[in-house]
């Protein structure tokens, strides 16, 4: 084995494609160490991290505090599966539903397997609980939705990438227009049993639905007797400067599905979180994950509630993302055509003449910097909550470069 300090970016990348099926186009980049917000490859160069792992290092790389309790979890229990109770359970349980300011918590590992399990859950609860008639529940979902990867969830998907070549679907999923509350009304029935959502469509673009429609779908929801299934598995746990992005709008689902940073950047972490009449209705044997609420994963998770608990993270997400938003609204008509920001969260179109997503992507990182396109002409920004202002305005001075083209 040729060490990876002694190879270079081209042999890197070579060896890793070579042995893999190719369902990644990555930048090619290849990371040996990352600290905070910066990441360093092989070869020592150092790169701003503007993605942070679609949000799951929204408290940096290598944070001191998570990486504390990981190595501590790791020398006592890493995994006893659900058959028994461990000494972390009940702390990261309590402490996450208090978070939600909800009565039970489900922890599992992906967010694709937290929205298998919220789909599970609202059709059970409809049966059980609404009356629903076997076989016959419905849950709407949204155009552009992105709630990951399964043949289930893929099979309401609209992008052709994800769907295309997976069938046959599972059935049971209406799918309206995101922020169209008059169509979300019309597609309700006796059958339907939930909306599940994204507050804020993360790989769509950072696209945030019009004031009023979290709202309005809560409304709804409570008006037809049908649960309110929130997504938050990108836009929670502080992202968007808030704990919750459905906190803009003072809105309570009935299901927090979350993800990504809730695990620390460390460990997968997943969990659904609701009330006792709505989570209530599993059993013992209806559902379960070996590893889902293993000890290492509950004490992270722990850890990273109480990060979350004082509130400082959201307000760090807050205060620079004031900054993001002034500067990235700035370049519109100077390379960029469109721009949504929430917190520490972008999407920037970026104008066709100056170049796709995936080029102005390659061009930062030629500077140093890392990002993500989305959907061909489209850019996330995303850094790290624990960004300083200074790397922050050092990142968006290379975009500005990167757009006027003087690098």
């Amino acid at each position: 084995m040729i060490p990876t300090a002694h190879i270079s970016t081209p042999e890197a990348v070579e060896r890793a494609e070579a042995r893999t099926a190719h369902n990644y186009h990555p930048l090619p980049v290849v990371i040996e160490h990352a600290e905070g917000a910066w990441m360093t490859d092989v070869e020592g160069r150092r790169y701003l991290d503007l993605l942070a792992g679609y949000s799951a290092l929204n408290f940096g790389h290598s944070n001191p505090r998570l990486v504390e309790v990981a190595r501590e979890q790791l020398g006592r229990l890493t995994l006893t599966s659900r058959a028994f109770i461990h000494d972390k359970f009940a702390e990261f349980c309590a402490g996450l539903g208090d978070l939600c300011g909800k009565d039970l918590v489900l922890p599992m590992n992906t967010g694709a397997e937290a929205v298998e399990t919220a789909i599970k859950v609202s059709r059970k609860w409809g049966y059980e609980v609404k009356g629903v008639a076997a076989d016959r529940a419905r849950i709407i979902v949204a155009a552009g939705n992105f709630h990951g990867r399964t043949t289930t969830i893929v099979g309401f998907s609209d992008d052709p990438d994800a769907r295309d070549g997976f069938g046959p679907f599972t059935p049971g999923f209406d799918m309206v227009e995101y922020g169209d509350l008059a169509a979300l009304e019309a597609a309700i029935t006796p059958d339907t049993v939930a909306v599940l959502i994204e507050p804020i469509q993360g790989e769509g673009g950072v696209i945030i639905p019009p004031e009023g429609y979290l709202r309005g779908v809560r409304e709804a929801c409570t008006r037809h007797g049908v649960l309110f299934v929130a997504d938050e598995i990108q836009a929670g746990l502080g992202r968007t400067g808030r704990t919750f992005a459905c906190d803009y709008e003072g809105v309570v689902p009935d299901l927090y599905v979350l993800g990504k940073a809730l695990g620390g950047g460390i460990v997968p972490v997943s969990a659904v979180v609701g009330d006792r009449d709505v989570l209530g209705v599993l059993k013992p044997g209806q559902h379960g994950s070996t590893f889902g609420g293993n000890p290492l994963a509950c004490a992270v998770g722990a850890e990273v509630v109480a990060m979350l608990a004082d509130g400082e993270p959201q307000a760090r997400a807050a205060e620079l993302g004031a900054l993001l938003s002034e500067r990235l609204h700035a370049l519109q008509g100077h390379g960029v055509v469109g721009v949504r920001v929430r917190g520490l969260w972008a999407g920037v179109d970026i104008d066709p003449a100056i170049g796709t997503g995936r080029e102005i992507c390659e061009r930062l990182m030629a500077r140093g910097v890392l990002a993500k396109d989305t959907h061909g002409s489209t850019i996330r920004l995303a850094p790290p909550l624990t960004i300083s202002a200074e790397d922050l305005s050092w990142g968006l001075d290379q975009l500005e470069a990167v757009l006027s083209d003087r690098g």
